[in-house]
């Protein structure tokens, strides 16, 4: 009897259940219906004569032969993926751009889109760097934006990154703030303040040690955590509650009641880069390296004005002059 041929479709539909470990959340990734997922998982079980997950009320496990499957399931994956690269057929290349606005990474993601027209360069805004990393070296994303310094040895070791920008920062003060009517606010001037810079949100751990690194020995103090908002009415709120100002960059959205000032004396920069897993090969990501050098250059951002701060990590990392 001749084997079986294995439609990529199901191995796809595994392995997205497989590190999920949940068919809602797999099917949202997806972009398919649970109950035509789960289908899918069912009729790879059968084509293959074995049980691939034990499902109850509460989780989903993998079984010992979906243990045993999923890295050949990977790799088949993978090399498909490579062989419509190859031929100009590729997937869709999913991009993380962090937060939805027309910043950094949608700038470049939009001249990437005009540079490659026939490719499908699909957005999508969930996390900051930090979350996005694992799923990148996993192979469940293929690009994001953010600061690569940030990230812990191992996971560097994972990834590859090409700089894009050094982002002006800014801080974001209630209206009736002392300091809201001046049109750029010293870092000095924050002295005794504490600033939200994202403390205990997980995905974005780069951010606030980039903010610990600034504050350093200035006397500003990092605000503790808050309850993690999703979406930017309950994050106005949570902040319009608290009154600290917020640590930003200078093109993050506006916010009600808030007024942006630059920092300056020095003028800090948040180190920003395209960051994916190495050995990606894919016309999308080709197009986003254009697409990012393009509008860097153009733009003059990776321009480190006198008296720029930056991170000595970050400067060694991004191969920046001192």
């Amino acid at each position: 009897m001749s084997a079986p041929h294995i439609d990529p479709r199901l191995l796809r539909a595994f392995v997205t259940v497989a590190e999920e470990l949940h068919f809602t959340r797999a099917a949202a990734r997806l972009y398919v219906a649970q109950q035509a997922l789960s289908r899918d998982v069912r009729r790879l079980e059968r084509e293959l004569g074995a049980e691939l997950f034990v499902r109850t009320t509460r989780q989903v496990t993998l079984t010992g032969d979906g243990e045993r499957l999923l890295p050949h399931a990977r790799r088949a994956l993978q090399a498909q993926d490579d062989l419509l690269a190859a031929f100009g057929q590729a997937r869709p290349l999913l991009v993380d751009l962090n937060f939805p606005g027309f910043g950094t990474a949608h700038r470049v993601l939009r001249r990437a889109r005009e540079l490659a027209p026939g490719l499908e360069l699909m957005a999508r805004y969930e996390s900051g760097l930090t979350g996005a990393a694992e799923q990148l070296a996993g192979g469940r994303l293929d690009a994001s934006f953010g600061r690569y310094a940030g990230l812990g040895p191992a996971l560097r070791g994972r990834l590859a990154h090409q700089p894009v920008r050094l982002e002006p920062m800014v801080i974001a003060l209630p209206e009736g703030h002392p300091l809201a009517r001046l049109e750029a606010v010293p870092l000095a001037a924050l002295t005794g303040e504490r600033v939200y810079a994202g403390a205990g949100n997980p995905r974005t751990r780069e951010w606030t040690d980039l903010a610990s690194r600034l504050f350093e020995g200035r006397g500003i103090e990092v605000a503790p955590p808050v309850p993690l908002a999703v979406g930017d009415e309950e994050f106005e709120r949570i902040m319009a509650k608290t009154g600290y100002p917020v640590l930003a960059v200078v093109d993050f959205p506006g916010m009600r009641d808030r007024v942006m000032r630059p920092l300056v004396d020095p003028v800090p920069l948040s180190p920003v880069s395209l960051v994916w897993r190495k050995g990606l090969v894919h016309p999308g990501l080709d197009a986003l390296r254009r697409a990012a050098a393009e509008v860097a250059a153009e733009e003059g951002w990776l321009h480190r004005p006198a008296g720029g701060w930056i991170p000595a990590m970050d400067i060694s990392l991004m191969n920046l002059h001192n």
